[in-house]
């Protein structure tokens, strides 16, 4: 019998200065069998970086052709295709062309370097592709954050992150590997 996938509730609270974005949400995130915290808790941090009414979480791990988040406008057209870790260049060009925007929030140490290095050259003639790598040490701090129930405040301002909790801040800059228009 396959395992189910584990609920997570959290509360997150975003204060975005960078967009003048200012909202609490209640996102409820399933990690699927294989996904890891660190996974889980960066999806996360892409919710509040890129927080808004129309975001959702998509399938991600159990779906192979879907956004870990996505965001469609009124027409149910995708907006938005975010994926976190480090997909597949094929996958990527496909989201490209199904989306308005594409984002990856890239983490996991020196693969994401290796990862970067092999593709870059394939998402350059991406022109509505961005990614970022997201730095080993925030990662894992951020997986150590995860609980079955979680309240965080998030804060973004100058391109610098804090995400805390009652007991614990994560101070996290991500680094712009690209940016697409």
């Amino acid at each position: 019998m396959a395992q189910k996938a584990t609920i997570f509730k959290a509360e997150l609270a975003v204060a975005d200065m960078d967009r003048n974005y200012f909202a609490t949400h209640a996102p409820t995130l399933a990690r699927h069998p294989s996904e890891t915290d660190e996974r889980m808790m960066v999806r996360l941090l892409a919710f509040a970086l890129n927080a808004g009414d129309a975001l959702e979480f998509g399938r991600g791990l159990s779906t192979g052709d879907e956004a870990d988040l996505l965001q469609r406008d009124l027409t149910g057209a995708i907006q938005l295709w975010i994926d976190v870790g480090l997909p597949d260049e094929k996958s990527l060009r496909k989201a490209s062309g199904r989306a308005g925007r594409v984002v990856v929030y890239a983490y996991g140490g020196r693969a994401v370097d290796l990862w970067w290095t092999k593709n870059r050259d394939t998402f350059a003639r991406l022109p509505n592709f961005s990614a970022f790598a997201v730095p080993l040490e925030a990662s894992q701090a951020l997986a150590r954050l995860a609980a079955r129930t979680m309240q965080f405040q998030c804060t973004v301002q100058d391109g610098h992150l804090w995400f805390s909790n009652a007991t614990e801040t994560v101070a996290i800059t991500l680094g712009a590997l690209s940016i697409g228009s």
